[in-house]
């Protein structure tokens, strides 16, 4: 990987969502608990390491395994419309 690759994929972004406050606790309690030597985990890496982990099982069942399509425009705020 480049350098200038390795810097774009290491640039961090403020990402706002919400989740239940039981899985919230459980991860606070998880990255503090394994905070120290020799995992050092941050609440951060533990969500980044999940996200990543659930994204390349979606490409593979849903994609071929092949990286999804870029998006031609931003999310929409709100409840999702049921189908």
């Amino acid at each position: 990987m480049s350098e200038a690759a390795s810097q774009s994929r290491a640039a961090k972004v403020r990402a706002t969502l919400y989740l239940s406050a039981d899985t919230l606790e459980e991860a606070r309690d998880a990255a503090v608990h394994l905070a120290g030597y020799p995992v050092r985990l941050t609440l951060t890496k533990l969500v980044e390491d999940a996200v990543q982990a659930e994204l390349a099982r979606l490409r593979d069942r849903h994609n071929g395994g092949c990286n999804f399509p870029r998006r031609s425009e931003d999310l929409r705020g709100g409840r999702p419309i049921a189908a």
